[in-house]
């Protein structure tokens, strides 16, 4: 074999291979991509579990109350207003790569937190509502939501935040963008959380 041939071959041979690995280097970058993306699907899907799991106990929750307080119509109205807010909302995976939505899920579950306060707030002024075993029991249901949705919630934004690192650092971003990945959004804090809440006594 000639000379030139042998060093002909030799670098088709060294472009094959150097192919093959920026192939597989891609494939895996894409692939860590997908994977992390679902994370955080995954997460989303927990955070959404728990937000049903305290929408669902909210009607016990207002029935047993209203058995007790039946002149507290307004607190009533605005409990099943927020709750109907929320239930009109479709969520779906999109929710996450369009802030604009993701906003109006987590004003529409701010919105319910409040409604939700106010009606046990109501609930402290009735001292039988406050010994029935059934609201007791429907009351640390809802607590225990709420710290499961904290918790979820926290969870997501780690997941997001793995996510986002990834997205944004050099050089995963450049596939990140050809193939559509874009960054995704955190849950914040509501407006105003930031100040200490005023107790009276």
């Amino acid at each position: 074999m000639k000379r030139s041939t042998i060093i002909i071959l030799a670098v088709i041979g060294v472009i094959v291979l150097l192919g093959i690995g920026m192939f597989s280097w891609a494939t895996g970058m894409y692939n860590s991509l997908v994977r992390l993306d679902e994370t955080v699907n995954q997460a989303w899907s927990q955070v959404q579990n728990q937000y049903q799991r305290r929408l669902d106990l909210i009607p016990n929750l207002v029935e047993v109350v209203k058995g007790y307080a039946t002149h507290e119509r307004e607190v009533f109205e605005n409990v099943a207003e927020a709750r109907a807010g929320v239930g009109k909302l479709t969520v779906t995976p999109e929710v996450l790569n369009n802030p604009q939505m993701f906003q109006r899920f987590q004003e529409a579950q701010s919105s319910l937190s409040g409604a939700l306060s106010r009606l046990l707030a109501v609930a402290e002024n009735y001292p039988q509502l406050k010994a029935n075993e059934n609201f007791l029991q429907l009351q640390a249901q809802l607590e225990g939501t709420e710290n499961r949705i904290a918790v979820e919630r926290k969870r997501f934004n780690e997941v997001v935040q793995d996510y986002n690192i990834r997205v944004r650092t050099f050089p995963t971003s450049i596939f990140a963008g050809m193939f559509g990945f874009a960054q995704k959004q955190y849950f914040q804090a509501e407006p105003g959380a930031e100040k200490a809440p005023k107790v009276k006594f």
